[in-house]
Order: C-alpha cells, then structure tokens, then sequence
C-alpha cells in the first residue's frame, strides 16, 4: 500500500523468511559460517536455538542455500512427526524406496544409500527446525541416526533449530546421551538497540529504498523497546509505523 509513497520496489519487512532479506548482523552472519564450517567438517550434532522470532527459520533458509554443492540437505520443518515418519522422511529426500511392508528394513537401506553418498565424495546433512516440540521417541530416533557413520566419518550430519526449551530439555536426564553428542551450541541473541536501527535500513535498502532514514531515533528507540529485539516483532511494528506515516501523508515515521 505504501510502496509508491516511500520508494520502495517490494515490502521490506515482510516476515516470511526471504533470503535476499537475510541481515548478517547481530551475529547472524558469523553463525552461518561457523554452521558451515561444523556441517563441512564433520562435527556431528550442531544445535541452534533463539526465541521465538528471532531469525531461526532465515538462518535455515540461508543455510540450505549457501552450503557447498556436494552437500545434500534434508529438511524437515514437522516437529510432530514420529519415531518412523522422521525416517520414512529421511528417506524420501534421499529417493530409498523399499517394498510393501518391508519398513523394518529402513534404517538398513538409509545407511546402505548414505555409503554410497559418502562413497561418491558426497555428505548428507538433515535440518531439523521446531526441534524444541519434537516427542522424546522422535529426539530419541535422531540420536540413533547420529551413530550412523563410516569407519572413519559419520554419514549423516544434524543440525536441530529450537526455541530456547530445546535447551531445557536436553538437559534432562533421560536426553543426556543426546545433548552429549552435540558438539556445537550457537545461540541467536535479540538484537541491540543500535543494531535495530541498522537492521532497518539495511530491509529498506534490500527492497529498493535509496532516500535518508525513514525512521527518527526516537522512532527507533521506541521500536528497540517494544520489539526486545527479535526481528519477526521488528518487522511487524516497522511495518506498521511506515503504513501509519503513510496515512498521515509524511514521509518519516517519527
């Protein structure tokens, strides 16, 4: 509604997870490469967790775009799925088709395709995002396939996403053979106020915006507080600020 008014060549703080949209910032880039460098070098579990809105889902989204070519990505965004769907899944990315009847034989031919993954020079890395809802069974499933590796490597690499009760709940006692498996912890902070001011006209440029700031410190100040710093709340309230300057004919949201 306000693209004309302001510039703009598409909406800048939409909150569905963009790339082109992705801010290296507040930490964001560093993790990436760190990911990167974890999933490359056979590091095993790797676990990313952040509140809710903090940029998870974007980071993912980037990472399955930027890793090298001979990585294969397995990406499951159902918490909910069961002990056997969670293969059935794995499965499927990685075209094994089995008989009728047969699923007992599974976790067999996943590790059978997976040397022939690794055998071509290849590696096979699952992201698993809302990793924090997954059932005990499920979590239990993904410490089973850590184990599967060649004399030398593991043959599937893991990366679980989670809000900060991934945390929690790798702590407890019965998830202690899985949270000691995981070899890197990366935590997504909420932005500072002086990155919030940055992280907005850095959106506004990315969606064609090539005018002063849009935004007074006040404005931003106000944004900072209200928000907490998790960009989804960001996104939200900025877009509600430029749609408000927009009604009332400026050109600053103040």
């Amino acid at each position: 509604m306000y693209l004309d008014h302001f510039g703009l060549q598409q909406a800048p703080f939409r909150i569905t997870p963009h790339t082109e949209f992705f801010f290296a910032g507040g930490n964001r880039g560093a993790t990436l490469e760190a990911l990167i460098y974890a999933i490359t070098h056979d590091e095993g579990i790797v676990k990313v967790s952040g509140e809710v809105g903090s940029g998870k889902t974007m980071l993912c989204r980037m990472l399955l775009e930027k890793l090298p070519e001979n990585v294969e990505t397995v990406y499951l965004a159902n918490p909910t799925l069961s002990q056997d769907e969670i293969l059935f899944a794995i499965a499927e990315e990685l075209r094994i088709s089995l008989p009728e009847g047969r699923s007992h034989l599974l976790l067999r031919s996943l590790q059978e395709r997976l040397l022939e993954i690794y055998a071509a020079g290849r590696q096979v890395v699952a992201l698993i995002d809302e990793a924090h809802a997954m059932p005990p069974e499920a979590l239990e499933e993904i410490r089973l396939l850590s184990n599967l590796e060649s004399s030398r490597h593991k043959l599937l690499q893991i990366v679980l996403f989670g809000q900060p009760e991934l945390d929690q709940r790798l702590r407890e006692t019965a998830m202690r053979q899985l949270n000691d498996r995981i070899t890197h912890n990366f935590c997504l902070p909420p932005l500072h106020r002086d990155d919030v001011a940055v992280y907005l006209m850095f959106r506004l440029r990315a969606a064609g915006y090539r005018g002063p700031d849009l935004f007074t410190k006040p404005a931003i100040q106000l944004l900072s507080k209200a928000s907490q710093g998790l960009t989804r709340r960001i996104n939200i309230l900025a877009d509600k600020a430029l749609l408000a300057a927009f009604s009332d004919g400026v050109h600053q949201a103040g």
